[in-house]
């Protein structure tokens, strides 16, 4: 669970100093940052990759895994709607204080984006399934620094009530990480080797995002982690 912690901590420690520094971070600050999140996320993504393929025996497991993952993720538009509701809960945010309430839901608004991005994403769900089967907290560390990075300007913007999205982080992570110690027993290591290499692209695909170099809808990509599971399973019971 140490990667998990130190997940939270960082988020409530990111909060902290972005409602000291409020809005004194320059915009060249923070895509140096994004960007050095960019380059560790490709070579995160890489080295899962290259470290899990010559162990695989369904070599073309996961080109499979990614076209029906993608195909139903991009059924369900998970990234579309993911960013409609972000972009909704945004422009409420820049609405004129006489049509706002009052600052309570825009810091709900806030919270809700923040939680969706610290939750939803690669590094959130295959870190704690490392961390539990493998001992390998990687992944929870670079997620760790991202949160951190995104929660300085989340708490700039909104203040540092954002730091409440780190026991919903700490939640989801641990659930996570808890279900994968008492399943590990009957989770066979090429399963969590085929997970890997897809959780792997998709890591790659979220460098190139971040690094505004292609956009792979990534979020329309998470089934496909799922898609190993369903075909060991399959392949268990046949």
């Amino acid at each position: 669970m140490i990667g998990t912690i130190t997940n939270t901590c960082a988020i409530v420690v990111g909060s902290c100093i972005g409602s000291v520094l409020k809005r004194g971070l320059r915009p060249e600050w923070q895509k140096v940052m994004f960007d050095a999140m960019g380059l560790a996320s490709l070579a995160l993504g890489a080295n899962a990759v290259c470290q899990n393929m010559p162990e695989s025996r369904y070599p073309i497991l996961f080109i499979l895994s990614l076209s029906i993952g993608g195909l139903i993720g991009t059924m369900l538009d998970i990234d579309g709607r993911l960013k409609g509701l972000i972009d909704r809960l945004q422009n409420r945010k820049s609405q004129p204080a006489s049509v706002t309430a009052s600052p309570k839901p825009r810091l709900a608004e806030g919270l809700t984006t923040a939680v969706l991005l610290y939750c939803i994403g690669t590094l959130s769900i295959l870190g704690p399934i490392n961390s539990a089967l493998l001992g390998d907290n990687t992944f929870l560390f670079t997620n760790a620094t991202m949160d951190f990075v995104s929660s300085i300007f989340f708490a700039a913007t909104y203040g540092l009530g954002m730091a409440l999205a780190a026991p919903v982080l700490f939640c989801w992570q641990g659930g996570i990480y808890l279900l994968a110690r008492l399943c590990g027993n009957i989770i066979p290591p090429q399963l969590l080797c085929e997970m890997s290499i897809v959780g792997g692209i998709l890591i790659i695909a979220s460098g190139l995002g971040i690094l505004h170099i292609k956009d792979c809808k990534t979020l329309n990509l998470i089934p496909a982690l799922f898609v190993p599971v369903v075909f060991f399973v399959l392949k268990s019971v046949w």
